[in-house]
């Protein structure tokens, strides 16, 4: 008989069918009392109503060790886990059926409340406590969508970005305003942008970019309005020139898997820089500004992380002194994962009119005709195909493509497409990464825009790169970047640089050679650029502040030698909404520059500023980017300084009795915000449930409770919700309890507004109460309304611990506060 259920146990864990799982648990629950018949009568005592360590797994997986409560009435009570440390189960999944069985649950089928628990059972024999949910018979494939809020989800989110960069007498910058909201099951989207470039005179431009709305349906969406005709739900794009730039009004329909937010990855191929001096980049997508990064003499990596995700080309502008030293074009390649062999084909399409809402820019072609079309093919787990045909007016595009991963350190990209106005092009790409580094080899044709002032003239350039990185140890790497292009730049050009990281009497130091020689440019009267640079970077031993100096040499802006040296420090701000600051000084042969940074976070903004002072011309130059999210949802609105990371979320309302207390958030998804008390806005996972788990921060845990622990959330994307949390601080009460001869009552439960606890055999409990509130309710078959009001003056103290001592309860009916014997 034992084996017999021991087998059923087993084919209930491995996921039979509803009826089947629910009627095999309802078979292998046997009566607890049934099973304690085997037990020597001195065990019994110490079986039912006393805390009990035991093995618990759902639907066969371990998910902890934990100390539990059974009732003679065949009930269970989960007090805590103790032990974890084997479990691959997610801390946020072992707190939820913690919460769910904080209270006494039915061992054997589940009748009420169930959620997606099927049956509980208890084996005396084995000490596990089984789980079964619906999961264990779920085909896999359904896991793959994710249902949508049954109600829907409501609210809205209003996003704001500022970029400014000006040399003195020119300003480039823009301004972004992205609009997100749930209404029921559809999402409602708008985009507006107003944005100058950096030539002078330029005037500033607006655009509204997108208006429209969204709806989502397992593996599909469909969008119905104004939208700037960019593929979405596709993996792999082929890239082919004249996109349309103005928006259409019309019809979206495709796949979905890729609408979600950007993920904050970089792009695959690294995009490099190589600046002659300190200065700044822009990156501009179809003639406006969409990010600003300050950069420092040398080769070095743009941060591609903050930048929208998919394969799209960019335009590169290097400014220095004030003046465009080089231009180019490059590929961002941002896609997502995409290996599901069940589902090899990926769509998108659209059909509209060209239409342009509050443009300035001259639309020769509104009203003409704008469709598109592609598709990816998924040939192997490793390989997608991708096709794309798109066409405005007269102008039709052709474009494919091969995203082939041949080894889990190897990738390779080519990408071909044909014009009938801009002609045929290519861009190939490899990547292969090993332990100790990475190469990276691509090749392509960019189509060079007219830029007079420059002296160029439109027309194709080509250019080929190569970029190795080679780390001999933890702490020495070489870095080395050869590339030969034909366009503006012309020639051949390399960069090696060699880095290391070493402690030196207690402080950090960092140093860094390198040495270039690039083509010749409009910057330096086309002379080739050559020169080296030595860097050292240090702390001293205080991590908050850094000092910075180097040295070297390079082709100045009259084409002749210019040898430089520079002093820095960078201190690091743990107070108000500054981060850090810095402040440089750099001499050369045309005098001193000055440059200052600073970085800063809060509620409302968060962004950088930066301003320099050139030695060759004493033009004052800086930039400055902002950010800022507002949300508006459950009868509330919020403000965060993170703009590019909340398209839904949550409004956390903390009430706390600690002041300057430190929180954070930590969602089942994977991301972590950092809480205060007050109200807060928190970044949440759009389509799929998640929980939200609130944590102190640091390894110094306060005596506080947190209520609720958990936030359960399911939200469409622009979904806001709005939830209140409350911190109590507390105390630990270490005492035993009595009925009024003083017998022990064993297994008694003991509530209070942050803790709970059951005592043991002999009566000795130990029970987190409120700091404010140390009351605690007594529950006992043999007693009834028993609640004692500590007086904590009165009991021995040792930090925030109470001795309370006896806690007497009378046998009788009673609701009268008892004192300490």
């Amino acid at each position: 008989m034992q084996a017999r259920r021991r087998l059923l146990t087993g084919a209930i864990l491995l996921g039979l069918g509803k009826s089947a799982c629910a009627g095999a648990a309802a078979l292998t629950s046997a009566h607890l009392l049934d099973q304690a018949e085997s037990m020597p009568a001195d065990f019994r005592e110490h079986f039912f109503d006393v805390p009990l360590v035991v093995r618990v797994e759902r639907d066969g997986q371990y998910l902890g060790h934990a100390k539990i409560v059974l009732s003679p009435r065949n009930t269970v009570q989960l007090l805590q886990f103790v032990d974890t440390h084997e479990s691959t189960s997610s801390a946020d999944e072992r707190e939820r059926w913690a919460e769910y069985l904080n209270m006494p649950r039915p061992l054997g089928r589940c009748e009420h409340a169930c959620g997606d628990l099927v049956a509980l059972h208890y084996s005396l024999e084995s000490s596990v406590l089984a789980l079964v949910t619906s999961a264990a018979e779920r085909d896999v494939r359904a896991r793959r969508y994710h249902s949508l809020p049954v109600q829907g989800s409501y609210g809205a989110i209003l996003t704001n970005s500022i970029n400014l960069n000006t040399d003195g007498s020119a300003t480039a910058g823009s301004y972004l305003a992205d609009m997100k909201a749930s209404v029921g099951q559809w999402t409602l989207a708008g985009n507006y942008q107003a944005y100058r470039s950096g030539e002078r005179r330029a005037p500033w431009r607006q655009s509204l970019q997108g208006a429209y709305a969204e709806h989502e349906q397992a593996d599909r969406f469909v969008r119905l309005g104004y939208f700037l005709p960019y593929f979405q739900g596709v993996t792999r794009q082929p890239n082919a020139p004249g996109l349309p730039v103005f928006t259409t009004v019309g019809a979206m329909v495709g796949s979905s898997d890729t609408l979600t937010a950007d993920d904050g990855s970089a792009s695959l191929v690294p995009l490099y820089v190589t600046a002659n001096r300190q200065g700044s980049v822009e990156l501009y997508r179809n003639g406006a500004l969409i990010y600003t990064q300050q950069v420092e003499p040398g080769l070095q990596v743009i941060d591609t992380r903050r930048l929208p995700g998919g394969i799209y080309e960019v335009e590169v502008r290097t400014i220095e002194d004030g003046r465009v030293t080089s231009t180019r074009n490059e590929l961002i390649n941002k896609p997502a994962h995409w290996r599901n062999l069940d589902k090899r084909w990926r769509y998108s399409a659209y059909a509209g009119q060209q239409r342009s809402l509050l443009d300035e820019r001259k639309d020769i072609r509104s009203g003409a005709y704008s469709f598109g079309g592609i598709v990816n093919y998924l040939a192997h787990p490793r390989a997608v195909l991708g096709a794309s045909l798109t066409g405005l007016g007269g102008e039709r595009n052709l474009a494919g493509s091969v995203d082939w991963h041949a080894h889990e350190r190897a990738n390779f990209y080519a990408n071909a497409y044909h014009s009938n106005r801009h002609g045929n092009g290519i861009d190939l790409q490899a990547l292969y990464s090993y332990r100790q580094g990475s190469l990276t080899v691509n090749h392509g044709r960019s189509w060079q825009t007219d830029d007079l002032r420059q002296g160029a003239r439109p027309g194709w350039v080509r250019t080929t790169a190569a970029a190795a990185t080679h780390r001999f140890d933890d702490r020495s790497t070489l870095t080395a970047r050869a590339s030969h292009s034909r366009g503006a730049s012309q020639g051949l050009g390399f960069d090696l640089m060699f880095s290391r990281r070493q402690t030196w009497a207690g402080s950090q130091f960092n140093w860094r050679a390198s040495v270039f020689d690039r083509p010749a440019s409009f910057h330096g009267k086309n002379q080739r650029n050559r020169g080296f640079d030595l860097a050292l970077t240090f702390s001293l031993g205080n991590d908050d502040r850094n000092y910075q100096g180097n040295v070297g040499s390079r082709t100045g802006v009259n084409g002749r030698r210019d040898l430089y040296g520079s002093l820095g420090v960078q201190q690091r701000v743990d107070t108000g909404p500054i981060r850090f600051v810095s402040a440089d000084v750099t001499a050369d042969r045309y005098g001193f520059s000055l440059g200052a940074n600073t970085q800063f976070d809060s509620r409302l903004l968060s962004g950088n500023a930066f301003a320099q002072r050139s030695s060759f011309n004493g033009k004052i130059s800086g930039g400055l980017a902002l950010e800022n999210t507002i949300a508006f949802g459950g009868g509330s609105f919020a403000s965060s300084g993170r703009a590019s990371q909340v398209d839904t979320g949550l409004i956390l309302d903390i009430d706390s009795d600690i002041p300057d207390l430190a929180l954070r958030a930590d969602d089942s998804r994977g991301a972590s915000t950092a809480l205060k008390p007050g109200r807060n806005l928190i970044p949440v996972t759009a389509y799929k449930s998640g929980i939200v788990r609130i944590d102190f921060t640091g390894h110094d845990m306060p005596p506080a409770a947190i209520y609720p622990l958990h936030i359960d959330y399911h939200l469409n994307k622009g979904g806001i919700a709005q939830r209140s949390i409350k911190i109590t601080r507390t105390v630990t009460v270490i005492g035993r309890v009595a009925d009024e001869h003083g017998a022990p009552l064993r297994g008694a439960q003991l509530h209070n507004h942050v803790g709970r606890s059951v005592t043991e055999a002999d009566g000795f409990f130990t029970l987190e109460m409120s700091a404010s509130q140390p009351e605690v309710e007594v529950r006992h078959a043999s007693i009834k309304n028993c609640r004692v009001k500590l007086d904590a003056s009165r009991y021995p103290r040792d930090g925030d611990t109470i001795l309370a001592g006896t806690l007497t309860c009378p046998s009788l009916p009673s609701h009268a506060l008892i004192g300490a014997r």
